[in-house]
């Protein structure tokens, strides 16, 4: 999808589009007094605080602003783009939409996440077909068909890329963005991947960029040139030889329909650092509205966990973890409250925080066993205890 959670929000305020928005910060409060004019909107210039861009529209991104760039830091590039909070609630109410009406026509699809799948064409009726002489012209015309019919449930563009492997139509996904679409096969490689910059391939980040780049190699050409002893002896075996392949536009993984989850976590991070005695009364609903969202999110999808596993970042970014096991599985949140604060009297509360977060691991599908042994934990449990 193109700039999912921007294009959302351009669906309720349809007087923004073609101009720069970004989303990210905070979220919306339905209750909230909706804009009515430009001047009622807030801008980035105004922005105090270490939010970050979850998205931004298009004439954002070409002032230079991106996702997960800090606000401030954005503000200084863009000061008069538009700011909106988040709404995940309609962003995953978009997200069904668009599965939905892709399913009825590519019913093998794997889920990614929130904007973005995989389908196999394959089998798909007209998939393999000729037209007009060109032997690609039927998966072309499918995946318009595609792209109209997500456009038709949700009001938005998306992009495709239809490729012979994974790897590839990730790729290609973003080359015609927004509301693109490429058909690229292993001949397309040289001509359209190999110019790209490395970082263009999924699974090299910017750690491994550099390392690339301090061998000489900054292209997807010139990785693909480099003799695969050499991305071994650099980057070790497995990995060295996962590069030269990719490199070279092969990728054998399958469309997976299904994936059992290991974990299914919640956290949030501070717009400033809280303490946690000082700002205990702020710190405490904040927990309680986590384990919430979280066993919202156990229910919705159909599973119960027996392991709480719970998060801290300190003000010098130390990450602390820590987790229990419960006596039996389950979803139900004041459960989960009440082991998530267990989790919280084992760690060291003498510095500013300024992350939360909670998790559930070792899940089990269904709605798990009744929880006889623990009675059910008030919200009123305090955060943090006196000492």
């Amino acid at each position: 999808m193109d700039a999912f959670y921007a294009s959302v929000e351009l669906l309720r305020y349809p007087q923004l589009q073609g101009l720069p928005v970004v989303i990210g910060g905070s979220r919306r409060n339905p209750s909230a007094q909706a804009p009515q004019t430009l001047d009622d909107f807030a801008r980035l210039r105004d922005y105090a605080g270490r939010g970050v861009i979850t998205t931004a529209t298009y004439p954002a991104r070409a002032l230079g602003v991106h996702s997960g760039m800090g606000l401030m830091k954005a503000a200084a590039l863009a000061p008069d783009a538009l700011l909106l909070p988040m709404d995940f609630d309609a962003y995953r109410h978009h997200s069904r939409q668009f599965k939905a009406a892709v399913v009825a026509i590519a019913p093998v699809m794997e889920d990614r996440g929130i904007d973005e799948i995989y389908l196999d064409l394959t089998d798909v009726p007209g998939a393999q077909d000729a037209v007009d002489g060109d032997p690609l012209g039927g998966v072309r015309a499918l995946a318009q068909r595609i792209k109209t019919a997500v456009r038709e449930a949700t009001g938005l563009s998306c992009s495709i890329g239809v490729t012979p492997n994974k790897l590839l139509s990730k790729i290609s996904s973003d080359l015609d963005k927004p509301d693109g679409l490429t058909v690229l096969m292993h001949d397309d490689v040289p001509a359209r991947i190999w110019p790209l910059p490395v970082s263009r391939i999924n699974g090299i980040g910017p750690k491994a960029t550099e390392r690339l780049a301090a061998m000489g190699i900054r292209t997807i050409g010139e990785l693909a040139a480099t003799p695969a002893h050499e991305l071994a002896s650099a980057s070790g075996s497995h990995y060295g030889s996962w590069l030269h392949e990719a490199a070279h536009g092969r990728d054998d993984r399958p469309v997976v329909t299904w994936r059992e989850p290991k974990s299914i976590s919640r956290e949030t991070t501070f717009e400033r650092d809280l303490h946690p005695r000082d700002d205990r009364a702020q710190l405490t609903p904040i927990l309680t509205r986590l384990c919430e969202q979280l066993a919202s999110d156990l229910v919705r999808k159909n599973y119960a966990g027996r392991t709480v596993g719970f998060k801290l970042r300190y003000d010098d970014f130390k990450i602390v973890t820590r987790s229990q096991t419960l006596p039996q599985p389950t979803r139900d949140a004041a459960t989960i409250r009440l082991w998530a604060g267990r989790c919280l009297k084992t760690v060291p509360l003498n510095q500013r925080l300024r992350l939360l977060g909670v998790k559930m691991e070792s899940l089990v599908p269904g709605d798990g066993q009744p929880h006889a042994a623990e009675p059910s934990a008030p919200y009123s449990l305090p955060l943090f205890d006196e000492r």
